[in-house]
């Protein structure tokens, strides 16, 4: 089978060797799973295709998909795709105000909603969109003016008299070079800018990707991460139609951990705050079980952390600690394995930096997370870890067809198929991050070991620079800190500062139930935070996981912060990154005066 060069080649590809497989992919309805064959996928894709031609939409328009992770999301996107037009993909979380930036500035024609809530955001909208004409909503029922059904634009499709054999063969005459997306970076600054990626750009990635990452139409697969995002787009939808994994729909992230047991997976597409999670309830739950339990599961840890090791060397494993994993993982890992539905065969992590202690867990409990690198601009996928080539701390090797050099500044740059055509509507920009050998600079700051495997350190523009002249890489401190239990999210600041600071956003199931522990009495939990005490627990507990940092890395000063980060309130990225200006503007007096208070905490004001 040659390898496709365009999305419509590989999805029907998929449908020529699969067409008679009676599931795709399914989705929870009324509290039981509802199964969509390759065949009902075909019929659909193509009747949405003739509805968007028969109301004068072509090939070169922009057409919005405004929805939840769903097989009517899939059907729309290949739809598009058929049709040759190039799709938005907006995330459903954002507000009526980012969704209105988003449309105009792609000027689309048209938008996909799934729900009536997604639609009253854009009729909030609508007037001040005219080149918006048509919205298409999945669920019946959905009302609004001018707002059409998925299935009455399907029968329109249907009725329309067009040749279902020219539809194949026009979608066939789609070039490599072509526009396929307009994906909106959620930039951590400005406005979000329209990334232009074109066929070839993403399926050279999946075909990249599939060659290191061994997949089998055995696999299924649990799909969570927003279908909005470039890594669960390119790794969780074409990746898998084009392997003929099933993809199971999550009702929401709420559900995931319930629908991993249901489903079953045995491949999981996930950001490191899902690990970050899991990782800490299980020290949770084996530091409250007795002495025994938690000797038991000390000894376990080491074990297989010493497994991992050996095996990652490619050293021999002695018998008796091949003996000693089995014990350890029926002991102790096995309930682990049994709570990601007891198939799970790997994890891919990607969208932020994964702490390589939380990495060595999970190999050593037999559910290998194989992180890997990437950007929006880059299809996504730079560089990945593989079951034949893995290292812990890095993100692993480039994948086949893919350029990177570190630049003298330390930034990573990149070079190849998978890097976009440039940003909409924004030739300077582009310019800005392609420079005229065609290299992509990644705004990331990393190495290039011996062995070829690249390390993420930090984020070019994140680096504290203290007064003092001290470089602090804050993202895989915040890491370390939120696998405290008593802590939620956090974000570290002290650009151009004597010392830096830390904003920590406490667990409050597990500070409270601490208060009552200690018969600390409160009213709320603003009153929780203002108490010495439970102020002083939570530092305490982030200076125990922080140890290991040098003196001028620790934070001198900490604010705590009673609601979590949002999106709605612009704190953070669709992609739950920190916009670290809006959170220091949106804390600018409590920064102010943990500053001008005079040092009595853990350590010198002197930035060393």
């Amino acid at each position: 089978m040659a390898n496709p060069t365009t999305l419509n080649e590989l999805f029907f590809g998929a449908l020529d060797r699969f067409l008679q497989r009676p599931v795709v992919m399914r989705r929870k309805i009324g509290g039981k799973w509802q199964e969509w064959s390759y065949r009902s996928l075909s019929d659909q894709v193509r009747d949405t295709a003739f509805g968007l031609t028969s109301l004068g939409i072509h090939a070169g328009d922009r057409v919005a998909i405004l929805s939840e992770n769903r097989p009517e999301w899939a059907i729309a996107d290949y739809a598009c795709l058929a049709d040759r037009c190039t799709d938005v993909p907006v995330y459903p979380t954002l507000p009526a105000k980012q969704i209105e930036y988003i449309l105009r500035d792609s000027g689309a024609v048209a938008i996909f909603v799934s729900t009536q809530e997604q639609c009253d955001k854009v009729l909030e909208i609508r007037g001040q969109l005219p080149a918006l004409k048509h919205i298409f909503a999945f669920d019946e029922g959905v009302r609004g003016a001018g707002v059409e059904s998925l299935a009455a634009l399907q029968a329109k499709g249907k009725a329309s008299g067009l040749d279902a054999g020219r539809w194949r063969t026009d979608a066939l005459t789609v070039k490599p070079a072509d526009l396929a997306t307009l994906i909106y970076t959620s930039g951590t600054t400005g406005d979000p800018k329209g990334v232009m990626l074109t066929h070839g750009n993403l399926t050279s990635n999946v075909v990249a990707g599939l060659s290191v990452l061994g997949l089998a139409q055995s696999d299924e697969c649990l799909s969570f991460l927003p279908l909005s995002h470039v890594f669960e787009r390119m790794a969780g939808h074409y990746v898998m139609m084009h392997a003929g994994v099933i993809i199971n729909y999550a009702t929401s992230i709420d559900t995931v951990a319930a629908e991993l047991v249901e489903v079953r997976p045995t491949v999981v597409l996930s950001v490191p705050r899902l690990f970050e999670k899991i990782y800490a309830r299980v020290l949770e739950n084996a530091m409250a079980g007795s002495a025994i339990k938690r000797a038991i599961f000390h000894w376990a840890k080491r074990t297989g952390e010493e497994y991992v090791d050996l095996t990652m060397a490619h050293k021999p494993i002695p018998g008796g600690l091949g003996f000693g994993r089995k014990v350890a993982h029926k002991l102790v890992f096995s309930k682990l394995h049994a709570r990601t539905g007891g198939r799970l065969r790997f994890f891919v992590s990607g969208g932020a930096p994964l702490l390589p202690e939380i990495a060595r867990f999970f190999h050593a409990a037999g559910l290998p997370i194989l992180e890997g690198y990437g950007l929006t601009e880059t299809s996504p996928v730079i560089a990945v870890n593989t079951f034949d080539n893995w290292k812990i701390g890095t993100v692993g090797l480039p994948v086949p067809g893919v350029e990177v050099r570190i630049a003298a500044d330390g930034e990573i740059l990149t070079k190849g198929p998978h890097v976009m055509t440039g940003y909409f509507n924004k030739p300077e920009a582009t310019k800005e991050v392609i420079d005229a050998d065609g290299w992509f600079h990644t705004g990331d700051i990393g190495e290039i070991d011996a062995e070829g495997f690249l390390r993420i350190t930090d984020r070019k523009k994140d680096i504290i620079v203290t007064a003092g002249g001290k470089n602090i890489a804050p993202q895989p401190i915040e890491g370390t800190t939120k696998t405290s239990k008593f802590v939620l999210n956090a974000v570290m600041l002290g650009d151009k500062r004597k010392f830096p600071i830390m904003l920590v956003v406490p667990n409050f199931d597990n500070l409270e139930a601490w208060a009552r522990h200690k018969q600390i009495s409160f009213a709320d939990r603003a009153s929780l935070l203002a108490m010495p005490e439970a102020r002083g627990k939570v530092e305490r507990e982030v200076l125990k996981v922080l140890r290991d940092l040098a003196h001028y890395e620790v934070p001198k000063k900490f604010i705590l912060v009673g609601r979590d980060f949002t999106i709605e309130s612009g704190e953070l990225t669709p992609k739950m990154s920190v916009k670290r200006k809006v959170v220091e503007k949106n804390y600018a007096r409590e920064i102010e005066a943990a500053y001008a208070e005079p040092m009595g905490g853990p350590g010198e004001a002197d930035g060393k």
